[in-house]
């Protein structure tokens, strides 16, 4: 018989399997803390109570100045929704 059939079975912190899996939800609560500690001390900056309004602004100056900019996106974007072609140019005659 060899001695090594005798031996008293090792501790289960011997093992390096047995911390590959702790290591695994150790280090997401790590992280949920990290998470944490960034939320509570850099809170996101308060926005103006007449945001909605300053948007519907913004979209309307934008609008009038991106009208001939923005064609071919729209017709890229009717083609897609419809599947109807569309010219190139609008007032194009087919």
């Amino acid at each position: 018989m060899n001695k090594d059939d005798n031996a008293a079975p090792l501790p289960w912190w011997k093992f390096g399997h047995v911390w590959m899996v702790i290591a695994g939800p150790a280090i997401v609560v790590v992280a949920g803390f990290v998470t944490l500690y960034i939320a509570v001390h850099r809170p996101d900056p308060v926005i103006s109570e007449d945001y909605y309004r300053q948007g519907i602004e913004l979209n309307k100056t934008l609008e009038a100045q991106s009208a001939t900019s923005l064609a071919p996106a729209l017709h890229a974007r009717n083609h897609a929704a419809t599947g109807v072609p569309v010219a190139a140019n609008p007032s194009a005659k087919p």
